[in-house]
Order: structure tokens, then sequence, then C-alpha cells
């Protein structure tokens, strides 16, 4: 299959994903912030990073970027699409995905491995999970700290839209495993139609265990598997 990674000034994972699909022997290219019209591609990845310097704050200004009306267009004809860290604070802030983040409880910027349990293993990105998995995958973000309101998060649960939640190392999903004040531990959550999915940690920081991890590898895995499958195929 063939992923795009889309670059906006300030992005600093796209070299990381760019890797991480290769590695996996994937075909893969960079899709720039000004391009108006891609075509051929079979996942779309929103990067971390600091896109437009996170002015305003994260992911207002980058919704705006000329690409952005491509990828919609993308999302709503099915393709799929994962946005990490700042690229999910992307999506939020484009309304691909509903919500929106808050900076850390803590007010710091936070750097290490978390836990992660996983709510929904029967999407295109987690089909290699397990129901209730527990994986170890590193956030590095100061606004991660998912928030919406009563009727949104009511409309997530019936949906089963809330794809991973910080947890222990055993799958405790209480307040105190949460790293940075997330409403209900949310690390992750797809749209309705389960095409596009955004998450605060990085997959692409966890392909090997000499990193601390390879659990970040099921996520690629589960696109390529998805894809395959036939899950995700666009009406062009």
């Amino acid at each position: 299959m063939k992923f795009g990674v889309l670059v906006f000034p300030g992005s600093n994972c796209d070299t990381d994903c760019h890797w991480a699909v290769s590695e996996l022997g994937q075909e893969v290219d960079y899709i720039w912030h000004h391009q108006t019209d891609f075509n051929g591609y079979d996942c779309l990845i929103l990067p971390g990073g600091f896109s437009y310097g996170d002015f305003l704050r994260s992911g207002a200004i980058a919704r705006f970027s000329p690409v952005m009306k491509k990828v919609k267009q993308y999302a709503q004809t099915g393709g799929l699409i994962i946005g990490i860290c700042n690229g999910f604070q992307i999506l939020l802030e484009a309304g691909l995905l509903p919500g929106a983040m808050k900076r850390n409880d803590s007010l710091k910027f936070i750097c290490r491995h978390v836990n992660l349990k996983t709510e929904n293993n029967q999407t295109s990105f987690t089909n290699k999970f397990t129901h209730g998995q527990v994986v170890s995958i590193p956030i590095a973000h100061n606004e991660g700290s998912y928030f919406a309101d009563e009727a949104t998060l009511k409309v997530l649960k019936e949906n089963n839209q809330i794809i991973f939640r910080y947890c222990s190392e055993t799958g405790n999903t209480s307040e105190k495993y949460c790293p940075n004040g997330a409403l209900e531990n949310i690390a992750g959550i797809c749209n309705k139609e389960g095409n596009v999915l955004g998450m605060m940690p990085h997959p692409e920081r966890a392909m090997s265990d000499m990193l601390g991890s390879s659990d970040g590898r099921m996520v690629f895995e589960s696109i390529i598997a998805a894809s395959l499958q036939g899950r995700g195929k666009r009406d062009e």
C-alpha cells in the first residue's frame, strides 16, 4: 500500500513516520502543506511536531493550510487518516474529530513512555491488537489533555469511538494513571465512520525494542492489514 506523510512548517516527526512505514516495507511519500491535489494514497499520516510554531494554539493555523481542504475530501470519501500528537490536534481543529485539546494539567511538557489500554480493536488502526491489551508507547506534548462536553462524550461511548486510554501496567484506567489530565484518560479516538484516528502517543517512536518498545508497530501493521482487506477503500 502507499502512505502519504503530510509536512507542515514546524512538523518534526514527519521523518520518523516516513521511516516507520518504510521499515514495514511500504511505499511512502511526503505531501507538502501547500499541495492542493494528490491521489493514489491508501493512508494519510498527520505527524507530530509544532505546526506553525503552535501559534494561537496547537493545530489552529495548520487547519487552514491549503492541503487540509484535500484532506477533508479524502476523509469524506472513506480514506484512512491517522493524526499523531500535533496531527491529532490538527484533526480536532479541522473538525474531522470531535472535542478539543487543553494544556496538560501540570502545565509542563511531558515526554515519556506511557501505558495504553486498547478499548476498541475492531478498527482499521487496531485490528492487530486484542481487546483490553495494554501497550507501551511514548508521549511528547504540552497540550495533550483531551476534552469534550458531556453530549460529545456520550456519543463517543455509544459508538465505541474511544480507542485508547491511559492506564497502569495492568490496565487500570483510574485518574492517577493519566499523565496529562485528559477526560476519562482518553488517549485516542476515531470518527463515527472509523476511517480517521487521532492519538496523542507516538507509535512511530515505538517500532523497536531497542527504543524501549515495539508496540507501535501494531498500529501501522493494522492499517496495512485493513488496506489489504479493502477497508478504508475510497469512493473516488
